[in-house]
């Protein structure tokens, strides 16, 4: 292909003039600021905590009318500076989704549909269930006959959202129902 002079010059033109606009342009952040604003107004703003790792990154959040409107990081807390995992940045819709459960489902055993049950019925049974299992389960001396006070048929799994102090609850509590199996999941 050739190319003429007269050609040449134009594309030079065109792509001198396509970067003194672009210098020219318009800084559109002012205009996103106050977007967000109207977004906002009128919303309550609380500090929460993302709970899906032990980082637990601060997150702001606004609230309008009995619902969350906007969930953002905090740039004041120093271990993220207002970072969020892609968990975390997700929070809002996990919060406003329609498939969000808010009260506990309980399928009996051989059923094919899923009930709605009150927390209280729920953690009664989970309870009830508990001990049931310690109770039946509890051995009180070893195969040797040294005492053991253990349970070895139920299991323990911490969460990684919990501090050292709610550990050290937990562990405790585990060990006075004669739990020896627990684990952590930040080990997982």
């Amino acid at each position: 292909m050739k190319v003429t002079r007269r050609g040449f010059m134009k594309v030079t033109g065109l792509g001198a003039a396509c970067i003194a606009i672009s210098q020219v342009g318009f800084d559109l952040q002012p205009v996103r600021a106050h977007a967000a604003k109207l977004k906002i107004r009128g919303a309550k703003e609380a500090i929460s905590i993302c709970p899906f790792c032990a980082v637990c990154c601060h997150i702001i959040t606004h609230v309008k009318n009995g619902k969350v409107i906007s969930a953002e990081g905090d740039p004041g807390y120093p271990v993220s500076e207002g970072a969020l995992c892609s968990k975390g940045a997700a929070i809002l819709q996990m919060i406003n989704s329609e498939h969000r459960l808010l009260k506990p489902l309980y399928r009996a055993p051989y059923s094919d549909h899923w009930e709605e049950k009150s927390w209280d019925w729920t953690l009664n049974r989970l309870a009830r269930r508990m001990k049931e299992t310690r109770d039946k389960d509890f051995k009180r001396y070893s195969d040797k006959k040294e005492a053991v006070n253990r349970v070895e048929s139920m299991f323990h799994l911490g969460c990684s959202i919990m501090d050292n102090e709610e550990c050290a609850l937990v562990h405790q509590a585990i060990r006075a129902q004669g739990i020896v199996h627990f684990d952590h999941q930040a080990r997982i």
